[in-house]
């Protein structure tokens, strides 16, 4: 440990508690790549040689699988609170995009250390937040683990949309469809699976209506599969009630046409936090590819169908056009096959 090193340490921070930020971005990280969680812990041999007693090294670990661009991250939340009652005396991380790679973290952080004289170390040196050099620095250093966050996502969103381009992007498969040994998208093998998805699209042919649809399938006490893709019966196929969610998702949905669709919707955030879901016009979609795989019905069905279905709504009035919606999402919801009906 260098001379300036020491210098920086003073006898007011080792009053302190030394607070060490463990965490990877992901659970298989966590799992896999355990080097360098060891190397994390590590950094607690380095506190104790700058005078900091075992006793007062405090390890947050409860982000671990966390993404550091999350927002939801309790252990980052703890650690700037303690900064911010100037309980800390030094911050041990093995680098910066360990604590944050979202740069408003990451500065309010440094102005807060600044603040309150708490020094910051990583595995190249150890920076006093207060001198204008040391923060640059830190600063530099933020903005490069930001910037490389935004580099490693475009170029997984351009692998995923080259291969969603060729219509190869494998999706999770709406009910009724399954992958075969080479990955390409075909019926379900399960015939009683492929005949009540069948069934749904005809009575929906002769009724008219997803109402219709659902009274057609109760009053002749019909049940609809639903297959379950978390928990311990992962893969399992449940019977139950058609719900009226259910009807629209598969009318709703091109690939009962035979077309793999992909970017149909956008998520942003809101200055609250919350993520909104815009629905798009088919013109911005991203990929739209005819005749990907086996279809239950024809296109021009399928745009009948949506057509018909804005009929409906228009005819029932703007009130009970907005009903339906909000009943099929308590029903999607509160439904115990909620889970099984994603993929539909």
């Amino acid at each position: 440990m260098n001379h300036d090193v020491h210098q920086k340490v003073k006898a007011s921070h080792l009053k302190r508690t030394a607070y060490l930020y463990v965490r990877q971005s992901s659970l298989r990280q966590v799992f896999e790549n355990t080097e360098s969680t060891q190397r994390q812990y590590g950094l607690r041999e380095q506190a104790v040689t700058l005078g900091w007693p075992l006793d007062r090294i405090i390890v947050i670990d409860s982000d671990l699988g966390l993404s550091g661009a999350s927002s939801d991250r309790e252990g980052f939340r703890r650690l700037v609170t303690e900064v911010s009652l100037a309980h800390v005396g030094i911050v041990l991380g093995l680098e910066v995009s360990r604590l944050a790679r979202n740069s408003t973290d990451w500065h309010r952080l440094l102005e807060i250390c600044a603040l309150t004289d708490t020094l910051i170390l990583d595995e190249d040196g150890i920076y006093d937040p207060s001198h204008f050099n040391d923060r640059l620095l830190l600063g530099l250093k933020g903005t490069m683990s930001e910037a490389e966050l935004h580099i490693l996502r475009a170029r997984l969103q351009g692998g995923i949309l080259n291969k969603a381009r060729r219509g190869e992007l494998m999706m999770r498969p709406p009910i009724g469809y399954a992958y075969d040994a080479n990955a390409r998208m075909v019926f379900d093998p399960d015939g009683q699976i492929q005949q009540a998805v069948r069934l749904v699209f005809e009575t929906f042919r002769r009724t008219g209506s997803a109402l219709g649809t659902v009274r057609a399938f109760r009053q002749e006490g019909l049940l609809f599969p639903r297959r379950l893709y978390s928990g311990t019966r992962k893969g399992d196929v449940l019977w139950g009630k058609l719900e009226h969610c259910h009807v629209l998702r598969l009318l709703h949905n091109p690939r009962y046409a035979g077309v793999f669709i992909y970017g149909r919707t956008r998520c942003r955030k809101t200055i609250d936090g919350e993520t909104l879901v815009q629905h798009l016009p088919r013109e911005q979609w991203h990929v739209f590819v005819a005749d990907a795989h086996p279809a239950y019905i024809s296109w021009d069905e399928h745009e009948h169908n949506q057509r018909r279905l804005r009929e409906n709504a228009h005819a029932q009035g703007s009130e009970r056009e907005k009903s339906p919606a909000r009943k099929a999402l308590r029903c999607c919801r509160v439904s115990s096959f909620a889970d099984a009906a994603v993929g539909a």
